[in-house]
């Protein structure tokens, strides 16, 4: 396990991965859960090697990641189309507060603590337009899933892989609104993924 994690490291590894998992997950998750609207502001958490930028329609894009080799992958292959930051996602300060329209934080939340979590909920929270959205999306375990999807989630790289009501527990400690949807489809092998989609109430 720890050498499929050493492999991963390198942006070609990580994203032949999600290319024979993925299927059609990223356009899926996009389409139906990202919603990203041409011209938005856009923050992502977490950002990897900005793959999702694939996905997106143009907007003024921030990626963020903590892996020097994904951000400099990003770089390289992204760009002209936004910024990109090689910080902890949990220690990002946004220049211009309550400025971006949409917040990702794809795959993030499983590899951080409750008190890293927390924190990085707070920065998007504080990262958003009234009628911001946040979306997350990790691995989960909930009753009645396969034993499968059990045993995949438990050799996560993330070690903070955690059940649906800690996830909503987390979220609602930074947003009012707070709706989750899981997932056992998205992927090519059997997998539980919670999407979460975290909002302040109007004003």
């Amino acid at each position: 396990m720890a050498r499929l994690q050493e492999v991963l490291a390198f942006p070609a590894a990580y994203r032949l991965l999600g290319r024979l998992i993925g299927r059609d997950s990223r356009s899926v998750y996009v389409a139906e859960y990202l919603k990203a609207r041409p011209g938005e502001r856009v923050l992502d958490l977490g950002c990897g090697p900005g793959d999702i930028l694939r996905y997106l329609p143009a907007c003024d894009y921030v990626g963020v990641d903590i892996d020097p080799g994904y951000v400099e992958a990003a770089q390289k292959r992204y760009g002209p189309r936004g910024t990109f930051r090689c910080l902890p996602v949990e220690d990002f300060v946004v220049a211009e507060p309550a400025s971006f329209d949409l917040v990702m934080a794809n795959g993030v939340l499983h590899h951080l603590d409750d008190e890293q979590a927390a924190a990085m909920l707070r920065v998007a929270a504080g990262a958003l337009k009234p009628g911001g959205r946040l979306v997350t999306l990790d691995g989960c375990f909930v009753p009645g899933q396969s034993w499968v999807a059990k045993a995949l989630l438990r050799m996560d790289r993330g070690k903070f892989v955690r059940e649906r009501p800690a996830y909503e527990a987390l979220a609602r400690g930074s947003f009012a609104r707070v709706e989750a949807v899981v997932r056992h489809d998205l992927l090519s092998l059997p997998y539980t993924l919670l999407i979460m989609t975290c909002r302040q109430r109007p004003a």
